[in-house]
């Protein structure tokens, strides 16, 4: 886990840009709070605001996530109202929270845009609950995530937007037969129905701080789809509160929210949420308990006492999500992935064709889109696969199987990504041979998403690097009929 956090590639320093103009962003939304004369709970606000507007927001294009960035607060403040509201009227709070959450989730169905407005909105009601929000502090809470949000996309689009010097990331869509509709439909059912569980149950550990249960419910359904990806984040995120509590016991309590060091160790937590996000969920929940823990020392209320509590209350959200995902509309890690692995072997195909037809001289073939969309689509399948190679998989042999899968797949690229750079170099001539390979390439593509044997063949070492690319994709591709072809009884990826 340290390997994967620290020595992870990071391609034009994007996470390291991202995680300081975080801090630089989440900084001056509390400096700007504080000079406008709001308390500690409106800076916090603020902050939390701001912190939303630079994460979540993922849409493709900069003027996309402008568009989205100016919509946050007109989806946030109403919840915000409506949280306040009904503070003092449990029964309906709980109510309208439990359709935050579902509305929240069914929101992904409209792709970036919804997920960030979803998480938005929900955020902003556990907010509320956090610092006890009522309405004769409204007016300042409004105020504080107006500017907050301002501020944050002051410096995102503004002061720093290294996005525009970046090409838009492909962003792959849903497989058929597990359309983003379908799946988003079934989640926000189940995260209705697992918040559920959390409230009441969390409510019975404790009257007070009883969102925590319903947060960790929530946060555990983000960015996941089949009931083992959920699985394996509810793991990740009560690992992560864990090693964060144990944290927080030798760092955040002794400090007993003394504003300097409390201040830089934010600033800490806040790059570290950020940096960490993309590589560890662990991690990254690991900065996020540690970040909570300071502000509550900052409020005044931070003891050993508080951490136990944190720790129980994440522990019933996990459950509720498990619960939720095993019986509720269960989306079947096997559909998923399957799904993913199709899409990456047809872009296999497609990388390949671009590749060629560079080498043939084709005006405008431009092999290097698709190696991008491959990295994704990959990059969806480990996601995918997760449960599967998980150490506490109850399945070895599946997981051997998936680990070989997913090796060949990255195989795969790696003949891909030499196929395209000698495709680049202006001086390679076509062969004759590489039609006939590239032939050979759609063929098995073709018998492997049709559930058909391919054979291995040995071909002959090829001086020719395009040829030796081709020939060595021809390989990783028949080998992976194999671990991809499923006994009877023992899917590669189980129900």
């Amino acid at each position: 886990m340290l390997k994967r956090v620290f020595m992870a590639p990071d391609p034009g320093r994007v996470r390291l840009r991202f995680a300081a103009r975080a801090v630089l962003g989440i900084g001056l939304a509390v400096v700007v709070c504080g000079l406008a004369g709001h308390s500690l709970a409106g800076a916090v606000t603020g902050g939390l605001a701001a912190l939303l507007a630079l994460f979540t927001v993922t849409d493709a294009t900069v003027r996309g996530q402008a568009l989205t960035t100016a919509l946050l607060p007109v989806v946030g403040l109403p919840v915000l109202t409506a949280a306040a509201e009904l503070h003092d009227h449990p029964v309906a709070r709980d109510l309208t929270f439990l359709a935050v959450v579902g509305a929240g989730v069914y929101a992904r169905r409209w792709g970036p845009r919804g997920h960030s407005l979803g998480v938005f909105a929900f955020m902003t009601f556990f907010v509320a609950q956090f610092l006890h929000a009522t309405t004769d502090r409204l007016p300042e809470l409004h105020v504080a995530v107006l500017l907050s949000v301002l501020t944050a996309a002051a410096v995102r689009f503004g002061l720093w937007c290294y996005e525009r010097r970046l090409p838009p990331p492909p962003v792959p869509a849903p497989p058929a037969g597990t359309g983003l509709a379908r799946v988003t439909t079934r989640q926000a059912v189940q995260a209705m129905a697992g918040a559920g569980f959390a409230l009441v149950v969390g409510q019975l550990v404790s009257g007070q701080r009883w969102y925590w249960a319903v947060g960790a419910t929530w946060w555990i359904f983000v960015n996941t789809v089949s009931r083992g990806e959920t699985l394996v984040r509810g793991f990740r995120r009560v690992l992560g509160t864990v090693i964060g509590i144990a944290l927080g016991l030798l760092v955040a309590v002794p400090l007993q929210g003394a504003p300097a060091p409390t201040a830089v160790l934010v600033a800490v937590c806040v790059f570290g949420i950020f940096y960490t996000a993309a590589v560890s969920y662990t991690w990254m929940m690991l900065w996020v308990t540690l970040l909570a823990e300071l502000l509550y020392g900052l409020l005044g209320v931070l003891n050993p006492g508080l951490l136990a509590l944190r720790l129980a209350e994440t522990g019933v959200g996990a459950v509720g999500a498990v619960l939720a995902v095993l019986f509720v509309l269960p989306v079947t890690t096997h559909s998923v992935t399957d799904a993913w692995i199709q899409r990456a072997l047809r872009c296999v195909h497609a990388c390949t064709a671009e590749a060629a037809a560079r080498l043939a001289g084709v005006p405008g073939a431009d092999p290097g889109g698709r190696v991008t969309e491959l990295e994704h689509l990959l990059a969806r399948v480990r996601l995918s696969v997760a449960p599967l190679v998980h150490p506490l998989s109850p399945v070895p042999a599946r997981r051997r199987r998936a680990r070989r899968v997913l090796a060949l797949l990255d195989d795969c690229a790696r003949e891909i990504r030499g196929l395209v750079a000698v495709a680049a170099d202006p001086e390679a001539s076509h062969d004759a041979r590489l039609t006939t390979a590239c032939r050979r390439v759609e063929a098995a593509v073709e018998a492997l998403t049709e559930g058909r044997d391919l054979p291995v063949a040995d071909r002959p070492l090829a001086e020719e690097p395009a040829l030796a690319h081709l020939h060595g994709l021809e390989r990783a591709l028949a080998e992976l009929a194999a671990p991809l072809r499923s006994p009877t009884g023992s899917p590669l990826v189980g129900a």
